[in-house]
């Protein structure tokens, strides 16, 4: 079962809801449409504002609905109804097309909007946060699997255009779509992995492994907490990892499961090296300020990476969706702060899954300095 959500809002000359008698009427012309689309209408309760009224109304069918004018000339509609997934709702799309089109003529208004029924309280969430907090809804048919482990809730749900699809703490992480996301962060026919020791840094979903290693590298150690990820990965998710998630090494890779930090911490003592250091972990968080717990882990981790990078090495690691430009902005005043100095370049792709274009970090040792 589901709740749905329509919502439809109409701009009016302000003049027209100036007083009392005029929203009173507006309000009368309103309820004559929504009698014909919906039957039973019970006016429940009329709460006056100071620049607004607001209305509630009961129809049949457990429909409610509340009615909001305002003296600027907005008047909203937002209708809400109990629906089982499986059936069929007497007030389908179509049908609230007529009826805001109906409103539209009546209400004389220049400008009106209609958003598509909104569903919640689903057994499976269809709608996941772009970097930049706008709502996005995907085509989500089943939960494949899902458990909360004590670092965070793990889900893969199958998209009928997207494929299973990782989600992280209502995060979408990647899906079997998302071959441009690894092949950017790597940057596939730019860098040379050939016999080159590399350090990933998280990438439980197995993916960058997977293609790392079609590379021919002389070493990749992927530290990854989360090992349900892995479990859940290796057998919902074989497209974009293969069988590299099978076993815990292989001939040219090993996979440590526990706090990357604590095995970083270790290579910094032993004064081992890598010739690249992969952040394939949290994203850069949209803030006020550079501050906080999340900001004080991704500095950690950028101080940490450049004490076991070689010379000439370099760190390729995702940032943020670029609609979220203040985010990587702090971003880049923090690696101008690493001592030794550092330059990075950026490359972008447009990731299927994410349904935005994400930016990446290629960031090394400035020679010039």
């Amino acid at each position: 079962m589901s709740v749905n959500t329509i919502l439809m809002d109409f701009s009016v000359d302000p003049s027209t809801v100036k007083n009392e008698s005029q929203v009173s009427q507006v309000c009368s012309n309103i309820e004559n449409v929504l009698r014909e689309h919906l039957t039973s209408l019970k006016t429940l309760t009329t709460v006056p504002f100071d620049a607004d009224t607001l209305k509630l109304y009961s129809f049949d069918g457990g429909v409610a609905a509340t009615l909001r004018v305002f003296n600027t000339g907005l008047i909203t509609l937002n209708i809400e109804f109990l629906k089982a997934e499986a059936q069929e709702s007497h007030l389908t799309f179509e049908r609230t097309k007529v009826l805001e089109q109906k409103l539209r003529i009546v209400l004389k208004c220049y400008r009106s909007k209609l958003l598509p029924p909104i569903k919640r309280g689903a057994h499976i969430d269809v709608y996941i946060l772009s970097s930049d907090d706008r709502l996005l809804e995907y085509d989500i048919d089943e939960l494949v699997f899902e458990e909360r482990t004590p670092y965070q809730k793990i889900q893969i749900v199958h998209s009928k255009s997207l494929g299973n699809m990782l989600v992280l703490d209502d995060l979408q992480n990647i899906s079997e779509a998302d071959l441009i996301y690894t092949e950017t962060l790597m940057g596939r026919g730019v860098e040379d992995y050939r016999d080159k020791e590399i350090v990933i840094l998280g990438g439980g979903d197995g993916a960058l492994l997977y293609e790392l290693l079609k590379e021919k590298p002389k070493e990749v150690i992927m530290l990854e907490i989360d090992e349900v990820v892995m479990k859940a990965c290796a057998k919902y998710m074989r497209s974009i990892c293969g069988d590299v998630l099978d076993k815990m090494s292989g001939p040219n890779y090993e996979i440590i499961v526990g706090d990357c930090t604590k095995a970083i911490d270790q290579y910094i003592k032993e004064g081992r090296k890598f010739d690249y250091v992969f952040g394939d972990l949290t994203d850069v968080p949209l803030s006020e300020s550079p501050t906080g717990e999340l900001w004080d882990f991704i500095n950690k981790i950028l101080c940490m990476s450049f004490k076991i990078l070689k010379p000439d090495g370099k760190l390729m690691t995702h940032v943020i969706g670029s609609a979220a430009g203040d985010a990587l902005k702090m971003y880049e005043t923090q690696l101008m702060k690493l001592q030794p100095k550092v330059k990075f370049t950026t490359s972008h792709a447009f990731v299927p899954s994410f349904l935005e274009d994400w930016v990446f970090y290629q960031v090394f040792f400035d020679k010039d300095q």
